[in-house]
C-alpha cells in the first residue's frame, strides 16, 4: 500500500473540510455534519459486505476493490470530521503489531 496515497488524501480532505458546501463533495458532507458523514459509512460498509459475498460467486473482485475505496474515503472523510487523520490508524495498527490478536481483543475487555 502507499501510503503517500492516505497522506495526500487525508491533505486534501482537510483542504476541502473548511471549502464551501456547493464547492465539493467533501465539503457537503462536513456541512450535513457527522450524522450524515457516518451513514455514508454504513452504507459503504455494506456495499463492500454485499461486493465481497458476490465475489465468492462470481470470481470477480472488481466491485469489492470499488466498494472498499468507497469505505476508506468515507472513513477518512469521517476521521477528518473528527480531527483525526491516516496517520493516527497507522500509529495504532504498528502499536499491535507484536500483540497477540487474543491478548489485544483480552485487554479491551478489561
Amino acid at each position: 500500500m502507499n501510503i503517500d496515497v492516505l497522506a495526500q488524501l487525508a491533505t486534501t480532505l482537510e483542504e476541502r473540510k473548511a471549502a464551501s458546501a456547493d464547492s465539493s463533495y467533501v465539503a457537503s458532507l462536513h456541512a450535513k455534519g457527522l450524522n450524515k458523514i457516518l451513514e455514508k459509512v454504513g452504507e459503504e460498509s455494506v456495499e463492500t459486505i454485499i461486493a465481497a459475498k458476490d465475489a465468492v460467486v462470481s470470481g470477480d473482485k472488481q466491485d469489492v476493490i470499488y466498494e472498499t475505496a468507497d469505505l476508506w474515503f468515507h472513513t477518512l472523510v469521517m476521521l477528518s470530521h473528527l480531527d483525526l487523520g491516516p496517520q493516527d490508524i497507522i500509529d495504532e495498527l504498528a502499536r499491535r503489531f507484536n500483540l497477540s490478536g487474543l491478548e489485544e481483543k483480552a485487554n479491551r475487555n478489561k
